[in-house]
């Protein structure tokens, strides 16, 4: 049987870009649905070629050339952080037919290390874009839905009973749990996060004690929704602040957590007044956390912040997917957010 599709936001910028530049390059966390996007668009007449076997990977690294001869565009490659040796002869490929586009799209889900590759190999050669967990429009099959405070027509969706919602929120919006309703979904959450710790975090960081490293998770975890306070975060975990820096960037550059810095007129202070950090996905907040069910998760000490996560990753991931790769603040005018450059 095959797997649901939901329509994503993010599909006519996505088209909009393959049509504008030689190379688009689609990042996001794992289990995102890059891929099941990518064939959805593109799959009946573009080529998919994943990165992440060993075979496919070994023949990429040692004659990337070659590789590439046997794979001539239009060509999507999958996992591309696994041979980013590739990048150099793209970027021949790509100057070679400079005003061809849709030539080459690559999909990634390290953040970090992949956009400091492409930035040295297809600067202004490529489009990068990032697909994160659902928002509630998409999962309501309303992914170009307006908001309030924009121009044009805007659905007015039914009300949700708050019984529902939090379901929603203990589930999360990774688009395998969306579209599997039967899915054990925290045998599915513990599997994601031994996944991530055993696979991103090694190859963005030589960490040598996983479980600290969890514990410094679940820490940040209980933490969201708050003022971001480093020292007291370093203390409770047992690790330098330093160290805390370091991991929290780890975290964004596998999408994560996400910052939000306070909104000031003066954009120097917006820089240096403490943020907030928020989690990508409630789903995995909860489970970090321990939360299992909805009574605890709404009446508990985390309700207030939980819901606040929610709503916040919610414009997060609209405007993401709208290709507005930017950090908003908060304590915006009530037109909406306001955006920082």
């Amino acid at each position: 049987m095959s797997q649901i599709y939901i329509p994503r936001s993010l599909e006519p910028v996505l088209k909009k870009a393959v049509k504008q530049f030689p190379a688009v390059v689609l990042v996001g966390p794992r289990q995102s649905g890059k891929t099941t996007l990518l064939k959805h668009l593109y799959g009946d007449r573009v080529p998919i070629e994943s990165l992440e076997p060993t075979d496919v990977r070994i023949a990429a690294l040692n004659d990337p050339r070659g590789f590439l001869n046997m794979h001539p565009p239009p060509v999507i490659f999958d996992e591309i952080q696994y041979a980013p040796v590739l990048l150099p002869y793209i970027k021949e490929q790509v100057d070679t037919h400079r005003a061809k586009p849709g030539q080459y799209i690559l999909t990634g889900s390290q953040n970090l290390l992949l956009l400091q590759q492409v930035t040295e190999s297809l600067a202004g050669r490529a489009a990068v874009l990032k697909l994160l967990p659902m928002s509630r429009w998409e999962v309501d099959h309303y992914p170009k839905r307006k908001l309030p405070w924009e121009k044009g027509k805007t659905v007015t969706l039914p009300d949700q009973p708050i019984q529902e919602l939090w379901e929603h929120i203990l589930r999360g919006f990774y688009p395998e749990i969306v579209c599997n309703p039967d899915r054990h979904v925290r045998l599915w959450q513990a599997s994601f996060v031994q996944t991530y710790l055993e696979r991103d975090i090694r190859n963005l960081r030589n960490i040598g004690d996983l479980s600290l490293f969890q514990t410094f998770l679940r820490a940040l975890a209980a933490r969201s929704g708050q003022i971001l306070n480093l020292s007291d975060l370093a203390r409770d975990v047992g690790i330098s602040v330093n160290t805390v820096r370091d991991w929290i960037s780890i975290l964004e550059a596998s999408f994560q957590v996400f910052i939000l810095r306070p909104y000031y007129a003066n954009i120097g202070k917006r820089l240096v007044k403490s943020p907030k950090v928020y989690f990508t996905d409630t789903g995995l907040l909860c489970y970090l956390v321990g939360l299992r069910d909805i009574e605890h998760a709404a009446s508990g000490p985390m309700g207030e912040a939980i819901f606040e996560n929610l709503v916040v990753a919610e414009l997060f991931k609209i405007y993401t997917h709208r290709g507005r790769n930017r950090h908003f603040t908060s304590g915006a005018p009530r037109r909406g957010p306001k955006w920082m450059w």
